[in-house]
């Protein structure tokens, strides 16, 4: 049975927290390092829900792609909502590790993850890393089908296989329109048009797409848009760090519990398309 310092350190060999981008908040939020740990349990918010499900689970570790306190705060105190989600954990014994933008560029990472939910072939990072002599890390990733798909159908594939949220898919572009070659980026990705136009690829499929880029991408070039919910977009990672800690668990003799949380954390809770609105 390892120790909560044991299991830190491997995380952090998989996701250096010197490769989190300077305004990110990664790493410990809590937990006593000297703690034994036995369940680890692996989701993208850490909100309540997935605090009350850590304590019903037996967990000593949480790990979230997002932070708890991304901005900084004064108080924890029980009367606001993070400082309760604090208290549930410092109660219950169960430390909280964030691995944020230093997962997203991680080799493999939160859009390898992606990429892989969707079946796509990674060909390279779409940001790469430039301290990477490897070229594998990186933001994003340029991705392959294996056979090319209208537009409409790349999107149906995707809605079908990422996690189901209120939101769904949308989609801004030609229908029939062939899809080759894909950008992904996990999470909000509007702020890498330049780079996916650079790339040619034929598509590009993030989350939290704004009215005004969009429509300023699509009057400039005839890239295809998948706007999927955010949370969708980073849960494969939950599944693909739980089974990268397995493998370490396995080679250390630890007996680590992974488990990845199914509980919908995406904030959205329910859509009505327009009358008349097309499909």
């Amino acid at each position: 049975m390892p120790r909560l310092s044991e299991v830190l350190s491997a995380l952090d060999a998989l996701w250096p927290p010197e490769r989190a981008e300077s305004w990110d908040a990664v790493g410990t939020v809590c937990g006593d390092p000297d703690a034994d740990v036995t369940t680890v349990l692996f989701a993208v918010d850490p909100v309540q829900e997935i605090a009350d499900e850590a304590v019903k689970l037996g967990a000593q570790l949480i790990v979230t792609h997002h932070p708890l306190y991304l901005r900084g705060t004064t108080t924890v105190a029980a009367t606001t909502f993070k400082g309760r989600v604090v208290h549930t954990l410092i109660k219950r014994d169960i430390a909280l590790h964030v691995a944020h933008t230093n997962a997203d560029t991680a080799d493999p990472g939160v859009s390898d993850a992606l990429a892989d939910a969707l079946g796509l072939r990674v060909v390279r990072p779409l940001v790469p890393d430039a301290t990477d002599a490897s070229g594998r890390r990186g933001l994003g990733r340029i991705c392959e089908l294996d056979h090319p798909l209208p537009l409409r159908d790349f999107a149906a594939q995707a809605a079908a296989h990422l996690p189901a949220t209120a939101q769904g898919i949308r989609v801004a572009g030609d229908p029939d329109a062939l899809v080759r070659t894909v950008a992904v980026s996990g999470g909000s990705g509007d702020s890498l048009f330049d780079q996916v136009r650079s790339a040619g690829v034929d598509a590009f499929l993030t989350a939290d797409l704004r009215h005004h880029p969009v429509s300023e991408a699509r009057e400039t070039s005839p890239l295809a848009l998948i706007d999927a919910a955010h949370w969708a977009t980073e849960w494969p990672w939950c599944e693909q760090a739980a089974a990268q800690l397995d493998e370490i668990s396995d080679r250390n003799g630890w007996g680590l519990r992974t488990h990845v949380s199914r509980t919908v954390t995406d904030p959205w809770t329910a859509h009505h398309s327009s009358p008349g609105a097309p499909n």
